[in-house]
């Protein structure tokens, strides 16, 4: 018998999740980690107060013999061995069957960054994800009854769950709330690894956040754990690990020691990547950033990290994911056109710079990205895992951030882009598309400490104004009011912008950037 609490009522379809069965096996996981997982998160804290007394980033001396001695991964399997092209997207029933059936390899699902976690959007999520799973998936429009569902031999279904530090406040164990991470990661492993083994797939993962090897090594500790509790074979479970943060690209090597029998790759989450090197150089006022849009691949300190995440995935048999192609394609043939350019660039960066294979957020940009694989890669070629530049890269190219313009219209983009995202984010949408973009959680992080890091260091605009806190918010009420035009009077008065100024107000005042914009606002939830 059981004895997780849940604070809301489980519906007809999340009781077939959240089994008896099920649910004691997530509390035996819960009981097993629970602390364990607190302790890493007080190390992260401790670890940002060592930073911001003067101690930089850098290569851990302690671990040098991992990064100089002899191994490797455990070897991909066959399934995850073309990785070109992968799709991602919330776990919304349409989004999933849409994102299955596109001309990709691989869809990741996502409970993390692109999903509001509302208790309606968990249950839903997962249910979708064992239909998807076991290939049962189907959806019909309430309005057109138009209907969807799986073609024959759908992309590879990975699962990303959400990281380590947002906890499921509906499920308690003892008065603890348990951690989202261990609730997706059991539920989603516990249902569907027969069904996914039937069609020659297998439990797939991605984990987000990463900021240690510790970390690393906890999750191998959880696999293992759930693996042999379902008498899974050693390696069944499978994951990719994003490199986000800045203090996880000093320890890539040893992130994929600690999970050599389960680890297939790393990837770069470069928005992420820039709000994490803003939020953990937050007291160096050397390390100020400019307007976003400047702040691309082509950068030499993300160059570096994009060539050591590559050079170190290879030397040790993983596959090097790139990042990001946001763009929604336009209808308008002129504005599509260069939206394409843009992609083509990026994603030809990626590939040059030795990279695997990439991420994009809408199935109208599958096709052409595949062409552009095609065009660089041999006829039978499916990665670049034989491919090792003689680079070497420092702890000062990685920390070197980059100088450039920083406008007003920056500063105003980023305080509408936050308030619109947190608005949605609060009323249950984590995926919005604003401004051609498909915005998730991590275009909002940016943004706001973008902000925050301006106003701490009292950046000077091109125009010669100082960004304070009466600066920001002067521009903060102009924009809501710009945001209200924007919408319209009716979608304003009924959506939660006030709501969503006063959460964005609050943490780009706050003394100390906030960790994550999405445990702040998960109170409203």
């Amino acid at each position: 018998m059981n004895i997780l609490n849940f604070s809301k009522e489980i519906s007809s379809s999340g009781s077939e999740i959240f089994s008896e069965n099920a649910l004691n096996f997530l509390e035996k996981v819960h009981i097993k980690f629970n602390d364990k997982i607190d302790g890493l998160l007080q190390e992260r804290k401790e670890y940002q107060s060592s930073v911001d007394s003067g101690i930089l980033p850098s290569f851990d001396s302690k671990t040098e013999e991992i990064r100089e001695s002899d191994w490797s991964v455990r070897e991909v399997p066959n399934s995850l061995r073309d990785r070109r092209v992968e799709i991602t997207g919330p776990v919304d029933r349409k989004m999933i069957i849409n994102a299955l059936n596109a001309n990709v390899n691989v869809f990741m699902a996502d409970f993390e960054d692109s999903l509001s976690p509302t208790w309606e959007n968990i249950q839903n999520g997962l249910v979708n994800m064992r239909d998807a799973a076991h290939r049962t998936i189907s959806f019909q429009h309430r309005v057109t009854l138009k209907k969807y569902s799986l073609r024959s031999n759908p992309a590879i279904l990975m699962c990303r769950v959400r990281g380590l530090h947002l906890k499921e406040k509906h499920i308690t164990y003892n008065n603890t709330q348990l951690y989202g991470a261990l609730v997706d990661f059991v539920m989603y492993l516990y249902h569907n690894h027969k069904a996914l083994d039937r069609f020659g797939s297998g439990p797939y993962f991605y984990i987000p956040k990463l900021q240690s090897y510790k970390e690393a090594k906890l999750w191998n500790d959880i696999i293992c754990f759930c693996e042999d509790e379902l008498n899974l074979d050693r390696g069944t479970v499978r994951v990719t690990c994003l490199i986000e943060t800045l203090p996880a690209v000093f320890q890539m090597e040893e992130i994929l020691y600690y999970l050599k029998d389960h680890i297939i790759g790393l990837n770069c989450g470069r928005w992420d990547y820039i709000f994490s090197f803003i939020k953990t150089l937050q007291s160096f006022p050397e390390k100020l950033l400019p307007d976003r849009n400047i702040i691309t691949m082509n950068q030499p300190f993300l160059t570096a990290y994009s060539t050591l995440l590559v050079n170190t995935c290879h030397k040790r048999g993983a596959f090097a994911m790139g990042g990001m192609a946001a763009f929604v394609p336009s209808k308008n043939h002129d504005e599509n056109r260069k939206i394409l350019q843009k992609v083509r660039d990026d994603k030809l960066f990626e590939i040059n710079n030795g990279h695997d294979g990439t991420w994009i957020a809408h199935p109208g940009l599958a096709d052409y990205v595949n062409e552009i694989f095609k065009d660089k890669f041999s006829t039978f070629q499916t990665n670049q895992l034989d491919s090792i530049s003689d680079v070497q890269i420092s702890s000062e190219q990685l920390l070197q951030g980059c100088n450039g313009l920083s406008s007003e219209e920056c500063l105003r983009s980023n305080i509408r882009i936050s308030l619109k995202y947190i608005e949605a984010w609060i009323s249950g949408l984590g995926c919005v598309a604003i401004y051609g973009l498909m915005e998730d959680a991590a275009t909002a992080e940016i943004s706001r400490t973008s902000i925050w890091q301006w106003i701490k260091h009292k950046n000077k605009l091109d125009n010669g104004s100082i960004v304070d806190e009466r600066l920001f918010k002067t521009l903060l009420q102009e924009e809501l009011s710009n945001v209200k035009n924007e919408v319209g009077i009716e979608a304003f008065e009924n959506g939660k912008f006030d709501l969503a100024k006063s959460i964005f107000e609050e943490i780009t005042l706050s003394d100390n950037v906030e960790e994550f914009l999405t445990t702040k606002a998960y109170e409203e939830l």
